[in-house]
């Protein structure tokens, strides 16, 4: 057997071998893995070598495939188990020379190109096919309607990051997904499809930044298949709206990642959230909740990332905040930056000195709010925290000097408040003089920060600074669309 490999996607190349293994007329042998910088075109005599079985080629940038290249001049492959050609500079229409050639196809891989037009009906003959990754083109129209009755055994769909549009199919619940259906990033509309949900086995779903509609889908206890695999849970940035049904999702006992943020969800925050121990990443910022923040919520042990910022919360920040165990001690490998993010309408509450015991916290933006009385000194305690966002608040007092010992600090905000006194100068505060603006709109703030002196002693300004005109202040970590990679 011969096998040309130029390279291949590290995060499928355990489920591409485990794939192999169970494939009929395929060798046990996983591919080789080699990394090259080659560059130039790919020549069509790369799939004459007799045995060939994978053809992994590009990702690098490097090497070009000729878009001239057709079927006459490529020697028909029946035994190709899997052909990528990620960023290799595809463009037009899919090269329909796939379907005549590579007859037994398992694993396609043609994402980061510029391929074009609508998606192909031949596609629909290539019953082989398990893996078919298209994500980062120029795709249009719709999916065919048989496309997953005659597909069935796919296991990843990844089309993000096209133009797609339409409503999925009613076939979709017929495909045996067990592993990714990644479509975001696309204009596909109408509701969730059910049969979607209490069909498959998917590990992650990401359906985010399209145009779905109401209802929210429904997670039934008793018929979902889904519940037992799936850990990335994806629906930001759709149009979804009305509030949860009750005890929906809680039944997906391994999610570790909720991703809900840019809807039109209302009501309040449903304490069944705090009964999926498993998530990690739980972000409902610009929606449209309301009431306090459970305090249960503070129960999920192992979460990294809270974001509720940007909807209409009220009441206080919980002092239970600082009993987040995911917080607190930094695992070794995080989704993302730690982070804490409240955008509420607090109608009286100072800053919890209990958030300083969030030790493992990367981003703490609790800007926008109503918050009053000082700076907590426990903050100095977050021996990890690289930007700290407390603008357009009520606070009072001075700066905690001990902020400078905290050395990964690289943002403090703390712009339109009433703070007063002077801003220390050593070690990591000592750095922000290129960032005068992130301690504007202040009472009586100096120091060389901002070009304002100091008396001596008291530590009070010569002279008031005058106003400064800030943006909006920008949200620590904004929700980033989740670019699923497979």
């Amino acid at each position: 057997m011969i096998i040309l490999l130029v390279e291949i996607k590290s995060s499928l190349k355990k489920k591409l071998e485990t794939s192999r293994r169970f494939c009929r007329n395929c060798t046990s042998q996983p591919p080789f893995i080699w990394r090259t910088t080659l560059t130039g075109e790919i020549p069509s005599w790369s799939f004459d070598f007799k045995g060939l079985q994978d053809l992994y080629v590009g990702g690098n940038r490097g090497l070009i495939w000729n878009n001239n290249v057709n079927a006459d001049q490529i020697a028909p492959n029946p035994n190709l188990f899997g052909l990528y050609l990620k960023s290799c500079g595809l463009v037009g229409d899919v090269p329909k020379w796939i379907n005549y050639i590579l007859t037994s196809l398992y694993f396609l891989d043609f994402c980061e190109n510029k391929l074009q037009g609508a998606f192909p009906q031949w596609f629909l003959e290539m019953r082989s096919l398990h893996f078919l990754i298209l994500s980062d083109n120029e795709l249009i129209g719709s999916l065919p309607p048989t496309f997953f009755s005659r597909l069935y055994d796919l296991e990843v769909l990844a089309l993000s990051w096209n133009n797609l549009s339409g409503e999925l199919p009613k076939t979709i619940g017929d495909a045996t997904f067990s592993y990714v259906l990644a479509l975001s990033k696309n204009n596909f509309f109408g509701p969730v499809p059910q049969y979607l949900i209490t069909g498959s086995y998917l590990q992650l779903l990401d359906l985010s930044r399209n145009k779905f509609s109401p209802p929210f889908p429904v997670f039934y206890p008793d018929r979902v298949q889904l519940q037992l695999e799936t850990t990335f849970l994806a629906l930001a940035g759709n149009k979804l709206s009305g509030g949860f049904p009750p005890f929906n999702l809680t039944n997906l006992y391994n999610l570790e990642r909720l991703e809900l943020q840019d809807n039109n969800l209302i009501g309040e925050l449903p304490n069944f959230l705090s009964q999926i121990f498993t998530l990690k990443v739980l972000n409902l910022q610009n929606n449209h909740f309301q009431g306090l923040i459970p305090k249960s919520i503070c129960n999920l042990c192992n979460l990294q990332i809270l974001d509720v910022s940007n909807n209409n919360l009220t009441g206080e920040i919980p002092n239970e905040f600082g009993n987040l165990v995911g917080m607190i001690n930094e695992p070794p490998n995080p989704p993302s930056p730690i982070l804490l993010a409240l955008i509420i309408d607090f109608t009286s509450s100072k800053i919890p000195t209990s958030l300083g015991a969030l030790k493992a916290l990367k981003l703490l933006n609790i800007s926008c709010n109503k918050l009053y009385g000082k700076i907590p000194t426990s903050l100095d305690d977050l021996e990890n925290i690289e930007t700290i966002d407390l603008s357009h608040n009520n606070l009072s007092g001075s700066i905690p000097p001990k902020l400078t010992k905290l050395q990964q600090l690289t943002i403090l905000d703390v712009s339109n408040s009433e703070l007063t006194r002077r801003i220390s100068d050593g070690r990591q505060m000592g750095t922000m003089v290129l960032y005068p603006n992130y301690f504007a709109n202040n009472n009586e703030l100096c120091g060389f920060q901002i070009h304002v002196p100091c008396l001596k002693g008291d530590g009070l300004p010569l002279s008031p600074p005058a106003p400064i005109k800030t943006q909006e202040p920008w949200l620590l970590w904004k929700g980033v669309p989740s670019r699923v990679v497979v």
